[in-house]
């Protein structure tokens, strides 16, 4: 942390340096900027990496590095109205329009302005990466023969078995592909499994990446009531007998936003429901490795439990290690893992070498069991301090559920919050979401989660991507203050 602090603090003095040269004027050595700066010659290295991707600086290999000649004026912007017409005009056939809002997916994304505390985040905060164990498997992975060569396009086989052993049941390794992460998985899965225009059941309220992966496809998400205990599945045959629908998409540990694991004597009433409509069910298996420490003995996969290939099945590295590991498996039995690989070959072409072999040994790694079980007691510490501090903060709320695995909570807020209540006014999940916002912590409304109506107001808050359970308690006490505003108080 204080190397990266150290190249952006010499970024900054040398960007305000430049003018000192004229265009085409050599800077400094790198020998003179570590002695003058006293810095070490890889933040020299990586600061001037920086300012030549801003087009300030050239380097050049044994010359030194010299400012940049000033760029040609940008040429006029040209008249894109067009574009109007004839993205309408494309899709005025289709049966489900294909337009798309991210809107769900970028609020977990985007990283929220510094200082604000980042209660909608949707991955492991750097504190919680197992960076270094990465950055050692990267390295030993680059110098493994072969490894900038071509991968076999379903992956390599040695991570396919690993995921295969990881899932379970009658699963191989030849039954495994090895994909981006798992959204790509997921709209593989889609893409192969429904044709556009078709219904395709979810959970609700669900995950909205993969609403937005649907609708892209021009599929029509139908909801399915989840509670407590996962999928209620006579509504789910109900949905099935009513929409002919094909495909059901689900979470079944830890659900996303819920955070329900699916209940026992429900999982093969599931499989059964599907298996008898003639359907698929797409687990999307995403959290597994954020079990909390009080967790117990986890479930099998579904797919562990389906002989008959029912399940198609999609789990990622990424949640447990970083947003920019993106390895994942999808997996399946029978003639739909032809499909599937196809379309991944046509949209994708194979996983980058490289990140496959560091996958390898980050896995095979000492490092990595005992990375998950720092995780799983830190989250459980986190979930906690969020816990308590809600119920002593905001006790108006309704904590129905807390989960042991995952990162995130799902409060409810009171009746009528969502724009029927006179103390909150109308749209209460946006009002309180900018008011938070104000108060200088981001959540997550619920809104998106939903692929129609909600039943309730809710927001989502995660305790993963934050620094620590100071930081937890700090944020709590911000939407504190910003539920008062709303209020009125």
């Amino acid at each position: 942390m204080q190397e990266r602090s150290s190249v952006a603090d010499l970024v900054t003095v040398l960007r305000r340096e430049l003018d000192r040269y004229s265009p085409g004027g050599k800077l400094p050595s790198s020998r003179a900027l570590v002695d003058r700066f006293r810095v070490s010659p890889v933040t020299v290295s990586r600061a001037l990496a920086q300012l030549a991707a801003e087009g300030l600086v050239v380097t050049r290999p044994g010359a030194g590095a010299f400012r940049a000649r000033p760029r040609p004026s940008a040429a006029p912007a040209g008249d894109t109205s067009w574009q109007e017409v004839a993205l309408s005009a494309d899709s005025a056939a289709d049966l489900v329009p294909r337009s798309v809002d991210a809107s769900g997916v970028l609020v977990s994304l985007a990283a929220p302005p510094p200082g604000v505390v980042e209660f909608n985040g949707g991955y492991l905060h750097p504190a919680l990466q197992p960076e270094r164990a990465m950055a050692a498997a990267l390295a030993r992975a680059g110098r493994r023969p072969g490894a900038w060569g071509r991968p076999p396009m379903e992956g390599l086989p040695e991570l396919r078995e690993w995921f295969a052993r990881g899932i379970g049941g009658a699963i191989t390794a030849a039954e495994v592909l090895i994909t981006a992460g798992g959204q790509s998985a997921l709209a593989t899965a889609l893409r192969a499994l429904a044709p556009p225009g078709a219904p395709v059941l979810v959970e609700s309220p669900t995950y909205p990446g993969m609403l937005a992966i649907a609708r892209a496809a021009g599929l029509r998400p139908v909801p399915v009531p989840v509670d407590a205990d996962g999928v209620r599945p006579a509504l789910l045959a109900d949905a099935f007998r009513a929409t002919g629908a094909r495909v059901f998409v689900c979470q079944p540990l830890f659900q996303n936003p819920t955070g329900a694991v699916l209940a026992p004597e429900r999982r093969g009433e599931v499989l059964r429901i599907a298996r008898a409509a003639g359907a698929f069910v797409v687990e999307d298996d995403f959290v597994r490795r954020l079990v909390h420490e009080d967790a117990g003995p986890l479930p099998a996969p579904l797919a562990a439990d389906d002989p008959d290939g029912v399940v198609v099945h999609v789990c990622s590295l990424t949640k447990a290690t970083s947003p920019s590991f993106r390895v994942s498996a999808l997996a399946a039995h029978g003639p739909v893992l032809d499909r599937l690989r196809a379309i991944q070959v046509v949209d994708t072409f194979f996983v980058p070498r490289p990140l496959q072999e560091a996958a390898l040994e980050l896995v095979g790694s000492p490092a990595w069991p005992r990375h998950l079980r720092a995780v799983s007691a830190e989250l459980k510490a986190r979930r906690d301090a969020m816990t308590s501090a809600l119920r002593l903060q905001l006790p108006e709320i309704t904590l129905a559920h807390v989960p042991s695995g995952g990162y995130h909570l799902w409060p409810r807020l009171p009746e009528g919050a969502g724009g029927t209540s006179q103390a909150f006014g109308s749209g209460g999940e946006a009002a309180l979401t900018a008011a938070a916002l104000r108060a200088g912590v981001a959540i997550t409304p619920g809104r998106p989660y939903f692929s129609a109506e909600p039943p309730a107001a809710h927001f989502r808050l995660s305790f993963a991507a934050v620094a620590n359970v100071g930081e937890i308690a700090e944020g709590v006490r911000r939407l504190r203050t910003a539920w008062l505003e709303v209020r009125g108080r």
